[in-house]
């Protein structure tokens, strides 16, 4: 029978459960990658799995989130992060060598090799045709201790691709495109694979900015086949020998096909604040733009910014606009500055940031109260920017450039301006010496790690009562990322000090002259009851960061209810021995009320083998259903108090 190549892949790494959709499979993981929003928690939990040595092919610690470095929380990360790196036997790229899946897609993608990564964005490892998934640092600890990650067998959603972009249209707009046909939400359980002429058309930079920003459908990963393009990319990388040709079967069938012409494509734009809010640049034509960023794990490649120097070269950004670009690696920086690139940004009025995530993720760069910002980047969720009611829309960098020079959303294509076409290099820069290589195993032994003041073991989850009575501590509605659960920005550098990060836990429902989240949650946990979250459709949508689940945990969250959970951070309230249930019926969302009293009776004997538990709402007098949807490894999980456990007992 004819096979994708997702289904290709996942053959050759099966280890466990049999290979049909629908059904949990466990699956051997090639290479790791972690960063240092993360990673310290991910290390820290390997530790405390008691392995010492990494059993991948190659494991790779990144710092490229916390490089603000106010106090010492930043640096305690990094040189923690360096050293055990170093003992345990993972590569370690150092801050200002670039941002993870940049670097990664460089310096280490292989095409048809596994990669996991505590990073949502790790799917960008499917533009050079890898099986590249997100997930919570809890998983990848496993993974790197050579454990099997587990999976549901996905449906696979064919993208055809035909035709070729047209001059000032980019690959940025494809998945602007997609979005607004998948939407952020109801994708679930399902992965995109792109096929067609078209493919052929794109380079592997470009296929990654598409299966970067492919996170955000909220599917498990998006891959590419590995052709003469992912061999041309990978020899100038002077990686060669890394190349495998694939590509899925003639005559296979999809789940679901989805054409996209690329010559009928239009420059685009995600607009506030949901990337799936799409509409052309032409609808927005006029609209004053204050600020420009082109950088980010989506658009910060050599030829992105190569094409943006080339049409600022001898012109100026418009006076009234704040216009930066971060390159995404060092790589890219150090070539841009020997070929004269950089200068010609830097005379154009462009302010260089750091080889970083920077304002993706909210450190720095925030732009003004009530301006528009147009970002290359791949969220756009309120807040994000660091800005309180910020207008940020998502753009390829060939629009962002067009709004930089005028002052104004403007269509690219519109400019009277030759599009400068940058061909792939023959050869990239290869410079690794900010990469520290793993020691030898004898050496790596004799290593000490450094472990500054604030970083701090996680607390254990608690066991899980048999009858469940709690309090209804926050009732929210749709689309609650793990942004609104755990804000990034300036708090990042709180990440390996739990105690001290569970002080912002839904920091944005905060209400002046009332208790915060935390305090209340910790009285509850005092009383030694506990609290429920109820919520709506895709709870715990964007980030990996397990901090979302890990945080709750802390201050005593028992379980969420609602209308549905995203994949990665239902997975990390499981490994925290959250229990995630999701409303049989959508209606009964609206009979509960925040401080309600719920109780589950029979918790453990559901949690083991219901798929279903009646939950009575104490203060309301009623009763609802709601489903347990658990692969049989997950109710072992929550019954061993969480993965650390759970990992611990199965060693």
């Amino acid at each position: 029978m004819a096979k994708t190549l997702t289904y290709k892949i996942l053959e050759k790494h099966l280890v466990e459960g049999t290979l049909a959709e629908g059904n949990t499979i466990g699956i051997r993981i090639d290479q790791t990658l972690t960063q240092d929003a993360t990673g310290t928690t991910a290390f820290l939990l390997f530790e405390s799995m008691n392995l010492s040595r990494t059993k991948t092919d190659v494991s790779v610690s990144y710092i490229d989130h916390n490089m603000s470095q106010f106090g010492p929380e930043n640096h305690n990360d990094h040189l923690y992060l360096q050293t055990v790196a170093t003992k345990a036997g993972a590569y370690h790229s150092r801050a200002g060598n670039g941002i993870c899946h940049q670097v990664h897609l460089e310096r280490f993608g292989k095409p048809g090799s596994t990669l996991l990564g505590s990073d949502s964005h790790t799917p960008t490892g499917g533009g050079i045709g890898m099986l590249a998934i997100g997930a919570g640092g809890m998983d990848v600890a496993v993974a790197m201790g050579g454990g099997t990650f587990y999976l549901t067998a996905p449906k696979v959603i064919g993208v055809k691709l035909v035709g070729e972009l047209k001059d000032w249209v980019a690959s940025k707009d494809v998945i602007l495109k997609l979005l607004s046909i998948l939407s952020t939400k109801g994708n679930v359980g399902c992965l995109v694979e792109y096929f067609g002429p078209g493919v052929k058309t794109l380079s592997v930079p470009q296929r990654a900015t598409i299966t970067n920003m492919g996170a955000e459908l909220g599917v498990t990963t998006s891959v590419f086949p590995s052709d003469e393009n992912t061999l041309q990319f990978l020899k100038a990388q002077d990686r060669e020998d890394a190349f495998v040709e694939l590509s899925a079967d003639e005559g296979v069938e999809y789940d679901r096909v989805i054409e996209i012409d690329l010559s009928e494509l239009e420059p685009m734009a995600a607009c506030p604040s949901s990337p799936d809010n799409i509409k052309t640049v032409s609808e927005m034509a006029g609209t004053t733009v204050r600020q420009v960023v082109v950088g980010s794990c989506t658009n910060s490649s050599y030829a992105d910014l190569m094409m943006v120097a080339s049409v600022l070269k001898g012109r100026k950004i418009d006076e009234m606009v704040e216009f930066a670009i971060a390159p995404g690696s060092k790589q890219v920086l150090e070539m841009i500055t020997q070929n004269g690139a950089l200068g010609d940004m830097i005379a154009a009025g462009a302010r260089i940031l750091e080889s970083g995530c920077g304002p993706c993720i909210g450190q720095g760069f925030s732009p003004a109260d009530g301006v528009v910002s147009v970002r290359t980047f791949n969220r756009n969720f309120a807040g994000r920017t660091g800005t309180t009611g910020d207008m940020a829309y998502l753009v390829s960098p060939e629009t962002a450039i067009a709004c930089a020079l005028t002052g104004k959303f403007t269509d690219p294509t519109t400019l009277d301006i030759d599009y400068p076409k940058i061909p792939l290099p023959e050869h990239f820069i290869a410079d690794d010496s900010m990469i520290v290589n793993p020691l030898p195993e004898d050496e790596a032994a004799k290593a000490e790690v450094l472990r500054g003041p604030t970083i701090v073991v996680p607390e254990s989850p608690r066991p899980l009562p048999d009858t469940l009575t709690s309090t209804v501590i926050l009732k929210c509605g749709d689309k609650i990322t793990t942004d609104h659960i755990m804000p990034a920005g300036a708090y990042l550098k709180y990440r390996s000090n739990v105690p001290e990060y569970a002080k912002v836990v839904f920091d944005c429902f905060k209400e002046v002259g009332k208790p915060s989240f935390h305090d209340r949650s910790l009285q509850l946990k005092a009383a030694g009851t506990g609290s429920i979250i109820v919520a709506g459709q895709s709870y715990g949508q964007g980030s990996s960061r397990e901090h979302a689940a890990l945080c709750p945990m802390y201050l005593g969250v028992r379980a969420v209810i609602a209308k549905s959970i995203e994949r990665i951070h239902k997975a990390n309230l499981i490994n925290f021995a959250i229990v995630p249930l999701e409303f049989a019926e959508e209606r009964d969302y609206d009979g509960i009320n925040e401080h309600d009293v719920l109780e589950i009776a029979g918790l453990l004997e559901a949690v083991k083998s219901s798929d279903c538990v009646t939950v009575k709402n104490v203060t309301q007098e009623t009763e609802f259903s709601a489903v347990l949807k658990l692969a049989d490894r997950d109710r072992d999980i929550l019954l061993a108090d969480g993965l650390l456990s759970y990992t611990r007992e199965n060693a």
